[in-house]
């Protein structure tokens, strides 16, 4: 996720350089830009950039962070993407006087199709809320909430959410498929209706998803014969399902 962001902006020359600490060696692409540095460790040295951005596994980030918060600047917001932790567990690490955005972001923004959601403790000031904001904005749509409560519900529809339209992608191949159609064909087409349609959307945000759906719907005609199957409540209720899983997990992430 921290390397589809970052290939936004750096796409979108939002940033000046760039300081990347990861034990993976870079890409080959990565290593040629020359507004990149790279370590395979820290160093010790103070972090005195605007922003630090925290892209880690929820299972490391206290033992990986440990040397970096004795060395981080005041001046440096931090931002985390960091799935499940929240601000109290990220001041317990950086200290309860440092300014933490705390954020999740989803893997479309690598080109610039993603949606972001944040919330910020009381010490991000408007300069470093600018930053973030101004960085967020380039991956796609940024929201802010106050209440942080909401963030494994947005972690469960939205951060999640593109695996979840993959495997619709997958499923309608597969339905295809079991109808007589090739492969090859029923993959093409799944993808496509998906492709088109979620463009479709976003040509028209100031229509209704339902309204869009009746819109495909002639009566009694073969979409409103396939919908009154998905919409005879079982389908909503699987995501239902699906939904409280994927926040309910995203809880127990940050015991």
């Amino acid at each position: 996720m921290g390397g589809a962001m970052m290939r936004s902006w750096l796409d979108n020359d939002l940033v000046e350089s760039i300081d990347i600490i990861d034990p993976s060696p870079l890409s080959s692409e990565l290593m040629n830009d020359s507004r990149i540095s790279y370590a395979a460790k820290y160093g010790g040295e103070e972090i005195t950039s605007d922003i630090l951005i925290l892209a880690i596994k929820p299972q490391i980030l206290k033992d990986a962070s440990a040397e970096i918060a004795k060395n981080l600047s005041d001046n440096t917001v931090l931002l985390s993407i960091a799935a499940g932790q929240s601000l109290a567990t990220l001041e317990n690490i950086f200290g309860s006087d440092k300014a933490i955005i705390r954020t999740m972001p989803n893997t479309p923004a690598s080109i610039g199709k993603g949606i972001s959601v944040c919330v910020a403790n009381s010490h991000v000031n408007d300069k470093q809320k600018n930053i973030a904001q101004n960085l967020l904005d380039a991956t796609g749509k940024n929201l802010w909430v106050e209440d942080e409560s909401l963030m494994d519900a947005v972690t469960a529809l939205s951060g999640s959410g593109p695996a979840y339209i993959f495997y619709l992608i997958e499923a309608l191949a597969n339905a295809g498929e079991k109808l007589g159609l090739s492969k090859e064909m029923s993959i093409t087409l799944a993808r496509q209706t998906v492709i088109g349609s979620a463009a479709l959307a976003e040509q028209e945000p100031n229509t209704s998803a339902a309204t869009l759906r009746k819109n495909v719907t002639s009566p009694k005609g073969t979409t409103e014969a396939a919908l009154n199957v998905l919409m005879d409540g079982r389908f909503q209720d699987i995501l239902n399902e699906a939904l409280s899983a994927a926040k309910s997990r995203g809880g127990e992430l940050n015991k």
